[in-house]
């Protein structure tokens, strides 16, 4: 599991800021989360291919997170994209993409699904073989979600000079690793735990966008392993965050610490403020590990 993140900074794009967007890799799939203006530019920056993109998360219709979509998709047609394209987000955000390519007669010639959002109740929304996604209810001034992304376990680790040892044949690897016996020298089953190791653990990552500080989230991101949550302002300015229904970095170190996740990763910094370690100061007097997301920083969940 790996995180690229595009934009992290909220409201306005800057010439050396870019607001939120975040590319997540699961066992070899990326999922785009978010996608506000310039995200398309930075996919290219960080060198993302745009067709391995094949599902998009938004989390909700306010500009610094999909007005970059309409962009996007029309470039993938200019590409001569064919694969179909999955696009996930609040009610409304079908009309809003649509609407401007009626408008520039630029109609995708790609399948492009809409799946809209209105529960205000965790709900799977995307399952395969290798990840099943949730959504996780917010609360901003308009209809927002985070998204919940737990994979499912892989297969068995194969030791191979155990199974050569054993007689296995080449042919029952693919077999052992799903977690079968399989027959040894003279035909006899040779025990899986044999010749076998445990996956390694599935990870989860957890990105909660805009949102007042909500103590419910705990219960549904108790130990996530990655937490994003938006930290827009400082707790010397906690009232901006009441008013503006954002949260501040300590009020997101509070979420991580109630949940034991493993890490928070935080973001969607008000650009008022000119140094964004102040953010990390302020979320680990009350929770720690705190990683701070940075435009083109890059997290290998893995290592």
């Amino acid at each position: 599991m790996k995180l690229t993140v595009l934009g992290c900074y909220a409201a306005t794009p800057r010439a050396f800021t870019n607001p939120t967007s975040q590319v997540l890799e699961i066992k070899g799939q990326l999922f785009l989360i978010d996608c506000g203006e310039g995200t398309q530019v930075q996919l290219r920056r960080f060198k993302v291919k745009f067709s391995r993109i094949e599902r998009i998360f938004i989390s909700h219709l306010h500009g610094d997170h999909f007005y970059g979509l309409v962009g996007l998709i029309s470039t993938f047609r200019l590409l001569g994209r064919d694969r179909e394209l999955h696009i996930y987000g609040p009610k409304g955000i079908k009309e809003a993409i649509t609407m401007q390519l009626k408008l520039g007669d630029s109609w995708t010639n790609y399948p492009l699904y809409f799946h809209e959002l209105e529960s205000k109740k965790p709900q799977v929304i995307f399952e395969n073989s290798k990840v099943v996604v949730e959504t996780i209810p917010l609360e901003h001034r308009v209809y927002t979600n985070g998204y919940l992304f737990r994979e499912k376990p892989g297969d068995r680790k194969l030791i191979v000079e155990e199974a050569v040892k054993h007689g296995v044949d080449k042919s029952y690897f693919n077999k052992a690793k799903k977690g079968f016996d399989v027959p040894g020298e003279g035909d006899e089953l040779v025990a899986n735990h044999l010749i076998t190791e445990d996956p390694d653990p599935p990870r989860s990552y957890a990105f909660c966008s805009d949102t007042i500080y909500l103590p419910r989230l705990t219960e549904q991101l108790k130990g996530v392993d990655f937490l994003y949550h938006e930290s827009t302002f400082l707790s010397e300015h906690d009232h901006l965050a009441t008013k503006t229904k954002h949260s501040t970095a300590a009020q997101a170190a509070q979420i991580a610490k109630d949940a034991s996740v493993g890490k928070l990763i935080l973001g969607h910094y008000s650009t008022r403020y000119p140094d964004i370690q102040a953010f990390a100061d302020d979320a680990e007097r009350i929770f720690q590990p705190v990683e701070l997301a940075e435009d083109g920083k890059v997290f290998d969940f893995d290592k």
